[in-house]
C-alpha cells in the first residue's frame, strides 16, 4: 500500500493559522494521512484537519491541554505502510540531533519534528530526520513550507519540502 503524507509543524492558530492555507489546503487534498509536529495552539486546527484525512499530532511548546485532550501526546511512534515512524516536537540542538533521537526512538526509520520552523530532510546517524518548517510562519525563511511523504512497503520513496507561500 502506498501513502502520500503531508507534514505540518507550527501553524501557530490563531495568531497564524486563521484557517488552513488554499495552498496548503491543495496538498491536504491528496493526503491518505496527516502529520503534525505540534505548536498548533487551538484543537480547531486539528478538527478542521481530519476533514481531509486522518490526522496523528504530538503537543508542542504552545499546545495546552486542549490540544492534548484532542489527541496530542508528547510523543508519537507509527507504523505507516510498514515504516517506522517517531514524532516529537522539539528535537533539541542541532548537534547530535540524530543520536538522540534514535535512543529515543530506536526502532523508527524516520523521525519527524518541529520547534525550530527549519525545513530539514536529512540522513543522520543512520536515521532520517524530517522538519516541515511552518507553513504559516516562516520566520527567518524565506517561504513558509510543508512536507509531503511517499511511503510504501516500508520504504519511505520520497520526502519533500514544499513552499507554500
Amino acid at each position: 500500500m502506498k501513502l502520500r503524507v503531508v507534514v505540518l509543524a507550527d501553524t501557530h492558530a490563531p495568531r497564524r493559522w486563521k484557517s488552513c492555507p488554499p495552498r496548503v489546503a491543495e496538498h491536504l487534498a491528496k493526503a491518505d494521512v496527516i502529520l503534525h509536529a505540534g505548536d498548533v495552539c487551538v484543537p480547531e486546527v486539528l478538527t478542521e484537519l481530519a476533514e481531509f484525512a486522518q490526522v496523528h499530532v504530538v503537543a508542542g511548546n504552545n499546545d495546552g491541554p486542549d490540544v492534548v485532550a484532542w489527541g496530542a501526546p508528547g510523543t508519537v511512534e507509527l507504523d505507516l505502510a510498514g515504516l517506522k515512524v517517531g514524532m516529537i516536537h522539539d528535537s533539541g540542538q542541532k548537534d547530535g540531533r540524530g543520536a538522540r533521537m534514535r535512543r529515543l526512538f530506536p526502532e523508527a526509520d524516520l523521525v519527524v519534528y518541529g520547534h525550530s520552523h527549519i525545513p530539514m530532510d536529512l540522513t543522520e546517524a543512520g536515521l532520517h530526520i524530517f522538519n516541515p518548517g511552518s507553513p504559516t510562519d516562516r520566520r527567518r525563511q524565506p517561504h513558509g513550507t510543508i512536507g509531503e511523504l511517499d511511503i510504501e512497503d516500508g520504504r519511505l520513496l520520497a520526502s519533500r519540502i514544499i513552499p507554500v507561500t
